[in-house]
């Protein structure tokens, strides 16, 4: 039997799995103290009362805005936790919409609705959706800006193609303000992008993605003016990177790069709490597990750490990243080869969550592989065929997978799980499908 028009309307298509994601919200309901929930949290609770960050020396900007900013009406309302967490499950649903809009553009039905059933079904994400995190919101921008730029580089219209410049402008920028790894992104499109179009002036793509990054950047600028009035530093995006980067750079044999918490000041010893809700709540939908660490966990990093700690330690703020960073550079310039093994393992981690240090093995890790498993065996395939028809890809396609394996790339040298990695896979999926819709024929019946 032919489909019916109405099986095309992605809101009708794909209802089933916005009841599915409600559900789940509503049968794992979050304490708001799992993970990095409660910085969040705190985060929201700062910009209620006028401020983000505690001044100097007690700066404390390790995460970016975006994410607190909307939540704030939640707790401005004093709304139970459990609504924050219904948005992300419509948040969710949305990106599959918006996914289904982008593909239609370029690909076939029958591609569109294999792409987005993937990533309906992609239950990597679900273990995000039920806690007070950025990465289902993230997921649904990056989904946004896949729609926006799409429509923005269409020549057909170019009064609609002129506003969704602006709509791509300021979802990078919140993208960024969400995820501030992003900002390194950003900066690196606009200093390559600018240079590729000056030394072609009337590359009408050039000129539009130039535009599109400044208004980003734009967007922007008063998270940079803010920083830099707190730091006095220039596109200082985060107190975040040195920690990140001091457990990339480890030189110890048995640490594989991965974040391990380190004593607070005063203390001689790391502090393992169990949360319940983190480890009980989630069943096969929480992955991570990661407080299952093995016994000799604290004695291995209070004696190969301490002095690091007592040198860290000693500051506060934006000191402290400074502290991190001296001793991570140190560090990989003493073991570069360490440090190279520290990033394949993290490419591991981004991918498939494994391989952690300290940490007990768990058979939810085996989860990750199916999903993740599938992506990067077709970006393996699209690689040649992307290369071979370069010039043959339209240009927002290769703009979004600049975006995506810059992004992808700096992830690497930063200690890293696959939620970094699940936030970018809608964008993954366009390129995939565009690659395969030129380059094989896909044919479900007999």
């Amino acid at each position: 039997m032919r489909s019916i028009k109405i099986t095309k309307n992605p809101f009708l298509l794909f209802a089933l799995f916005l009841l599915l994601y409600i559900v789940l919200v509503l049968i794992l309901p979050t304490h708001g103290s799992a993970g990095d929930e409660n910085r969040y949290l705190m985060f929201s609770e700062h910009l209620l009362h006028g401020f983000y960050s505690w001044p100097a020396p007690n700066i404390d900007i390790g995460d970016g805005p975006g994410y607190p900013i909307l939540i704030m009406p939640f707790l401005a309302l004093n709304l139970p936790l459990i609504f924050i967490t219904l948005l992300n499950a419509i948040l969710y649903y949305l990106s599959i919409i918006l996914l289904f809009k982008s593909l239609q553009q370029i690909v076939s039905f029958r591609i569109t609705l294999i792409c987005c059933l993937f990533w309906a079904c992609f239950f990597n994400s679900y273990e995000n959706m039920t806690l007070i995190l950025p990465e289902t919101f993230t997921a649904f921008l990056i989904s946004l800006l896949l729609f926006n730029v799409l429509v923005a580089f269409d020549t057909k219209n170019s009064k609609r193609s002129k506003k969704y410049t602006y709509f791509s402008g300021f979802t990078i920028g919140f993208i960024v303000l969400t995820k501030i790894i992003f900002g390194y992104v950003l900066l690196c499109l606009l200093v390559g992008c600018g240079l590729l179009w000056l030394m072609n002036r009337k590359a009408i793509n050039y000129k539009r993605v130039v535009f599109i990054l400044l208004i980003a950047f734009t967007t922007v600028s008063p998270y940079l003016f803010y920083t830099y009035h707190l730091t006095g530093r220039i596109f200082y995006w985060g107190t975040s990177g040195g920690n990140n980067l001091y457990w990339m750079s480890t030189p110890i044999e048995s640490e594989y790069g991965s974040w391990l918490q380190i004593p607070a000041p005063g203390s001689d010893s790391v502090t393992l709490k169990k949360n319940n809700h983190n480890a009980e709540s989630g069943g096969l939908i929480n992955l991570k597990n990661r407080i299952q660490y093995t016994p000799e966990y604290q004695d291995s990093i209070k004696s190969r750490h301490q002095k690091d700690y007592e040198e860290i330690n000693k500051y506060k703020g934006v000191e402290m990243d400074d502290a991190y960073k001296r001793i991570a550079i140190n560090n990989i310039k003493s073991h570069p080869i360490k440090f190279i093994q520290n990033c394949i393992s993290n490419i591991g981690r981004i991918l498939f969550n494994y391989p952690y240090s300290y940490k007990l093995q768990n058979p939810g890790t085996l989860l990750r592989f199916p999903l993740n498993g599938v992506i990067v065996v077709l970006m393996l395939f699209c690689i040649i065929p992307t290369f071979k028809n370069w010039k043959k890809i339209i240009f927002s396609i290769r703009f979004m997978l600049f975006f995506a394996l810059l992004y992808l790339g700096g992830s690497i040298f930063a200690s890293a799980e696959t939620r970094m990695f699940t936030v970018i896979v809608p964008m993954l999926l366009i390129w995939i499908a565009f690659v395969i819709q030129k380059s094989i024929k896909i044919n479900i019946g007999w």
